[in-house]
């Protein structure tokens, strides 16, 4: 198989860390840009780039599309630690420097996360109108909306808000409530679960867990036993495998620098 050209003064982009086992691997995916992907290695420690020419990279569909691609295929090969769209280094002695500098911290999250791989479950109120929903499984909902137009010919604006502020602390009661019994039963079928925040409306909660390779067929069964705990309204929607990404909390060091650069931050 011929070689990969590369150009070692170029920026590169960086899509994975892992440990730098056997012999250096010829990707058999394409980066952004269509650039080759290959690995850098440090000592034990390995980082998985492609060349570009931009100092920079616009969060287009195509090079997040690209860049998920990368890293959903390093991710089928072993275990890996994602980086976030854009993380960019000025050249290959920056990134080996890099790798030098993080050393510790970077073993340790390639230990804590081996073999493993992150599920996604998203739990959403399956309904047209939510609101309505919880006027109609809520009593003091329904109370204080009927009361409010029973004895209000001109509702005014800051009743609204009142009625509103109850609905939200009602639906954030129950998406807590509902979590926390989800969470109770999965705590038996992965080794960490990070809650995300909710982005839409209707759903109750959006989880992040951290399941062995070998036990996903087992997590799927947890989610089915969660979804038991729930009616037809709560509709359970599991992803995956994916890169961990939530669990990756990387603070990489500059060496150039004292401070500290998140690993979502560029590193040129």
């Amino acid at each position: 198989m011929n070689a990969i050209k590369t150009n070692s003064g170029r920026p590169k982009i960086l899509y994975a860390l892992c440990a730098a086992e056997g012999e250096i691997p010829i990707y058999k995916v394409k980066g952004l840009e269509a650039a080759a992907v290959y690995a850098i290695d440090n000592g034990e420690l390995r980082a998985i780039v492609s060349d570009t020419l931009s100092p920079r990279v616009r969060p287009e569909r195509r090079n997040i599309t690209a860049h998920q691609a990368v890293l959903h295929y390093l991710m089928e090969h072993g275990t890996v630690l994602p980086m976030r769209f854009g993380v960019i280094a000025r050249n290959a002695d920056a990134i080996k420097k890099l790798l030098e500098a993080n050393r510790k911290s970077i073993k340790e999250h390639i230990h804590r996360l081996s073999d493993r791989v992150e599920m996604g479950l998203r739990v959403s109120w399956d309904t047209s109108n939510i609101y309505e929903y919880f006027v109609s499984t809520h009593p003091v909902l329904r109370e204080a909306r009927d009361e409010l137009y029973r004895t209000s010919d001109n509702i005014q604006r800051d009743q609204k808000v009142e009625l509103g502020r109850l609905y939200e602390s009602l639906r954030d009661a129950d998406r807590k409530e509902c979590a926390e019994k989800v969470k109770e039963v999965l705590s038996d079928y992965c080794e960490d679960i990070i809650e995300n925040p909710a982005k839409k409306e209707k759903d109750v909660m959006n989880l992040a867990c951290l399941v062995e390779r070998k036990h996903m067929d087992e997590f799927a069964k947890g989610v089915f036993q969660a979804s038991k705990l729930f009616d037809n309204v709560y509709l359970f929607d599991y992803t995956g495998p994916w890169a961990p990404h939530n669990f990756v909390s990387l603070d990489l060091h500059i060496p150039s620098s004292k401070t500290k650069v998140k690993e979502s931050d560029d590193l040129a």
